[in-house]
């Protein structure tokens, strides 16, 4: 859209509703450098504060995503559509994540003293920059913040370029950086077609970039910022595989699994997709999984007992309603949903596909909504293989009797994390991250942490 002035505009649509929310002006390139000449001045002067003082910055900033947690969980339901409940929960992890960083982030950006030749050997770990951040609408606030808060502590500053549907929640989050005390410019959002992020990109003081998002953009700014030689974490699509044995707990397996594919109305890369279910426990598991989808809520995000809410955008709907239709084409069954709700909004039913074939739509292809693609296989090894079979590899959950005997599946599963007998999550303690079409670098935990940093080698002589 394009204003009266012919400055390009953009303009938040509500989901639910299909009405428009508000109406946000492009930033002039004019304006973009004197964000990235703020963000670069800040960011010199934050790379010399102590890992304690930044902290310090991460522990205020929980402090004002919980005291404003019900204004910015209303904003995240207005823009994109999850429901309330869900988006409190995602400002409580935002929270919880400061937190963590604020404990834990000194040690790991202590020296390491490594034994040499020398009289003293070390590793240090200093910021690289300006981290351009290009984040996506499905969880707004937890995506800028999983990739923020270590890449602070560790003493970058960020530029944000958030998905435009979420501009709103883009400019909260310059808010809260703000009001928590950031120096200005530290944490920046710039409001930008998408055509004009190489332009970003290319300036030299911005030392690096992290997307999450589809695969095919995560290449394009990989070559991007290849041919520039600036450092890159890419977290992209995922067809999760929730692999359910024999001696699994079905009716456990099958409650988690609804939560599994159906939080965030499916709209999340680390959603069980294909459900790979030995033969000897799928018509219980199948039964069990269907009984729990029915009855899901599906309304008015708003409402508290809402548990799925309409999809982001009509066009991401109308993609994913195809993709069934293809699979039952291909000969999958359709059990339950396969269509899209009546009324206003962008709703789609909570829909599960059987007898679904590995070289079939819904196993090949990410379905990113409400959809689960049940594949049923012969044995152990089967299921590795179908799990396997995927040009992605983020996440993935075993659920067996036997805990090791889930770690040794889990062993032979090609994906970022493996979860056996729980719910794949993101989690500040822990790394995370893909491998083949679903990225590379890690975010969060000690590893997350330290990628955006160099990690240089200090030899101290003479030699011992």
């Amino acid at each position: 859209m394009t204003s009266d002035k012919g400055r390009k505009m953009i303009t938040t649509i509500n989901p639910a509703t299909g009405e428009s929310i508000a109406e946000y002006q492009f930033h002039s390139p004019g304006e973009v450098e004197q964000r990235i000449a703020a963000a670069d001045n800040a960011q010199r002067l934050w790379r010399e504060k102590t890992v304690a003082e930044r902290a310090a910055l991460l522990s205020r900033v929980a402090e004002v995503l919980r005291r404003n947690q019900s204004r910015y969980a209303a904003l995240i339901t207005e823009e994109m559509g999850k429901p309330i409940a869900e988006a409190e929960a995602e400002i409580e992890k935002c929270a919880t994540t400061c937190e963590f960083y604020t404990d834990a982030g000194s040690r790991y950006l202590d020296d390491v003293s490594v034994k040499s030749n020398a009289a003293d050997s070390r590793i240090v770990f200093e910021p690289l920059g300006i981290v351009l951040a290009i984040m996506p609408w499905n969880y707004p606030f937890w995506q800028f913040i999983r990739f923020a808060a270590p890449a602070l502590a560790a003493g970058n500053g960020a530029l944000l370029k958030h998905a435009n549907n979420v501009s709103g929640c883009a400019l909260a989050l310059e808010a809260v950086f703000r009001e928590a005390g950031a120096p200005e410019g530290l944490v920046s959002t710039i409001m930008i077609d998408a055509s004009d992020v190489a332009g970003v990109l290319a300036d030299e003081r911005v030392a690096a970039v992290t997307f999450t998002g589809s695969t095919g953009v995560g290449k394009v700014i990989a070559a991007q910022a290849g041919s520039l030689m600036k450092k890159q974490v890419l977290e992209l699509g995922g067809s999760d595989a929730f692999i359910v044995l024999p001696d699994a707990d079905i009716e456990l397996a099958a409650k988690i699994a609804v939560k599994a594919r159906f939080a965030n109305t499916g709209q999340s890369c680390i959603a069980a997709k294909r459900f790979i279910v030995h033969e000897s426990v799928a018509d219980r598991f199948v039964a069990l999984f269907c009984a729990g989808v029915e009855a899901l809520k599906v309304g008015d995000p708003t409402h508290r007992d809402t548990q799925i809410g309409p999809m982001a955008r009509g066009n991401l709907r109308a993609n994913l309603h195809s993709q069934v239709e293809r699979s039952l084409h291909e000969g999958a069954v359709l059990l339950t949903g396969g269509r899209e709700k009546e009324g206003k909004g962008n709703y789609y039913l909570p829909t599960v596909l059987d007898r679904v074939r590995p070289q079939m739509t819904a196993a090949l292809e990410e379905t990113f909504g409400p959809v689960a693609a049940v594949i049923r296989v012969r044995d152990e090894q089967e299921a590795i293989a179908v799990a396997n079979a995927t040009e992605f590899g983020l996440g993935a959950a075993v659920w067996t009797g036997s805990p090791e005997h889930g770690y040794a599946v889990a062993r032979h599963i090609e994906a970022g994390a493996v979860f056996v007998n729980g719910l794949v999550a993101s989690d500040a303690r822990l790394p995370f991250g893909g491998i083949k079409q679903s990225g590379y670098g890690r975010e969060l935990g000690e590893f997350g942490i330290r990628e955006f940093t160099n990690i240089k080698t200090v030899w101290i002589g003479p030699a011992i």
